[in-house]
């Protein structure tokens, strides 16, 4: 890799000017940035269908405060091939990065993650489970991580108990199962060992990630997901 340059993904651009776009990207070692992107000149048309979302890029940019202004990118590979739903996944996966991971914090994971969950989401069947792996893994990397193996009084998840979660106190086993709420000890377990092709196990796995991700997001909805209702 030149030097000066790191790599990147842009993860949602949007118009400030005719020229220019207020652009967030997630930069390997150093997290979350928000730059300036100027567009103009005769390479512009260029550049416009260069700098699209998925795309590895080299970046170098400058800027001493929270807000940076790329001075140049170079491609870095082919993109993966995202189609259809694949694509809406993965603009999910832009968008919730945007929401929740803070700038300038140098996450040295998230950016691995993000690289492996597309090539992972290009090559894989069960989109579902990839989103899944993503919000958690996610998740534990921003310091919001949920122990999966024991519930609050320190001993191990069962499964053939039933158990309730709550975020200041872990698991908590239900006494009387309330079949319908709560989750299962087999649906706990499943979803530390990350899997998440059981219908059962994925629906579960995507009500818990929801509810973990709510408090994050707040009220305002994401707008990747209209794209999966309005289809």
């Amino acid at each position: 890799m030149e030097a000066g340059f790191d790599r990147a993904f842009l993860l949602h651009r949007r118009a400030i000017s005719d020229s220019q776009w207020l652009a967030d990207f997630l930069v390997q070692h150093r997290g979350m940035m928000r730059m300036i992107v100027r567009i103009s000149g005769k390479h512009a048309v260029k550049h416009k269908a260069q700098l699209q979302p998925f795309q590895p890029l080299l970046i170098r940019y400058q800027g001493g405060g929270d807000l940076k202004y790329l001075q140049h990118f170079e491609l870095s590979g082919p993109q993966p091939a995202l189609i259809g739903d694949k694509l809406y996944c993965g603009f999910y996966m832009n968008e919730l990065a945007v929401r929740i991971v803070p700038l300038n914090e140098p996450l040295e994971q998230v950016y691995d993650l993000y690289q492996a969950q597309l090539k992972a989401l290009a090559a894989t069947n069960h989109m579902a489970a990839s989103l899944r792996h993503y919000e958690l893994t996610l998740l534990e990397s921003l310091g919001y991580g949920v122990d999966f193996e024991y519930d609050n009084i320190g001993k191990e998840i069962s499964a053939d108990c039933h158990y309730d979660y709550y975020p200041e106190q872990g698991w908590v086993m239900q006494q009387q199962p309330k079949y319908g709420y709560g989750f299962s000890g087999k649906q706990v377990l499943a979803m530390a060992a990350r899997e998440f092709t059981d219908p059962e196990i994925q629906q579960a796995a995507k009500h818990f990630c929801r509810f973990l991700l709510k408090p994050l997001l707040g009220n305002k909805p994401l707008k990747s997901r209209e794209l999966f209702k309005s289809r």
